[in-house]
């Protein structure tokens, strides 16, 4: 493995600066293919991102979860036919199971959309708390100086995949991202330890960042659980099931889970998912002949298809994992989805 990735920890490390030096371009991909096709996580260095900036997240986050529970519930999930707004404590669910965290779901700012497609549903617009109007200033910055690093990385994925670095654009415009600000309590003893169970992503592309200092994360390695603890000033990176599809198995969305920690702190994680376009569909990418040895299919698991729709395929998981929303908005969603 080139100096790029670095073992020191138990995921690889790749330095987004190396991609700007044409002496260490071709040493970037090369390290890039190598972390997704055997790991599908890694930490990301050298974003670029402000350090100011990640601060003001954690510190506004921070604010609203203090905020008083009839203010968090002023934008409750519940209200928005689009699932978006506060979750609390419990409210969500993976496989069935209560997840133990608080969280806000932002996407993509627009208007309800008129389309007849199931995954219509999930177009519209954000709530925003009134009583901490500087949420939606930091989210907005946070969204744009991310959507650029994950442009950047996704290019020179498919670079990597022998692809033309412009492959996705025309389903990527506009970007279809996702922004959940989650604080994981403290667990006593006893308490359940599902901070989030065991999941892959449904999109393309997550780029994760952790309040310092704040371990949970968990990514599952051949049969075993591996620790992810946060990297100061790095993000962590996954693959989600559309790249899984896209390459025939040959990248696979990873198994990851979160495992709340026994004790009083608590722990700050923001993910941002930078995914297409609802109606853009991923068929088997035509891929150079190096990697035929590497394909090993798209995972057949009964309790999680995976659709080659994007739209089809993230909404599956919003039915499942936030059932009192479709409940009452898409009722006729539940027996489709919630299987």
């Amino acid at each position: 493995m080139n100096t790029t990735v670095e073992r020191a920890l138990t995921l690889p490390v790749l330095d987004l600066g190396t991609l700007d030096d044409p002496t260490r371009e071709r040493e970037f991909l090369d390290d890039l293919r190598a972390a997704t096709s055997e790991y599908g996580f890694f930490y990301l260095t050298g974003h670029g991102v402000p350090v100011d900036l990640q601060r003001r997240l954690i510190t506004v986050a921070r604010e609203f979860f203090a905020l008083p529970v009839a203010e968090k519930l002023s934008i409750d999930k519940l209200n928005s036919p689009h699932y978006r707004g506060y979750s609390a404590l419990g409210n969500e669910l993976t496989r069935g199971k209560r997840d133990e965290r608080e969280q806000i779901d932002f996407g993509a700012e627009r208007e309800p959309s008129t389309l007849e497609a199931d995954w219509a549903t999930l177009i519209g617009p954000n709530q925003w708390p009134a009583a901490l109007p500087e949420l939606r200033t930091v989210i907005e910055q946070w969204r744009s100086e991310v959507e650029r690093v994950a442009r950047k990385l996704l290019s020179a994925w498919l670079v990597s995949l022998g692809q033309s670095p412009r492959l996705l654009d025309s389903v990527y415009e506009p970007a279809n991202e996702l922004i959940k600000v989650v604080r994981y309590p403290g667990r006593t003893a006893g308490q359940s330890d599902q901070g989030v169970g065991a999941h892959k992503d449904g999109g393309v592309l997550t780029l994760l960042f952790v309040e310092p200092g704040k371990a949970g994360l968990q990514v599952e390695k051949d049969g075993e659980w591996i620790d992810a603890p946060p990297v100061e000033n790095a993000f962590i990176v996954n693959i989600g099931e559309m790249l899984e599809v896209a390459t025939d198995g040959v990248l696979r969305a990873t198994v990851h889970r979160v495992v709340a920690q026994e004790g009083e702190d608590d722990r700050i994680s923001v993910p941002y998912f930078f995914n297409p376009n609802f109606d853009a569909s991923f068929p088997t990418w035509e891929l150079p002949r190096e990697y035929d040895g590497l394909r090993r299919g798209v995972t057949r698991d009964p309790q999680n298809p995976i659709h080659a729709s994007y739209g089809l395929n993230v909404l599956k998981s919003r039915v499942r994992s936030h059932p009192d929303v479709a409940e009452r908005h898409h009722p006729h969603l539940i027996g489709k989805y919630s299987a």
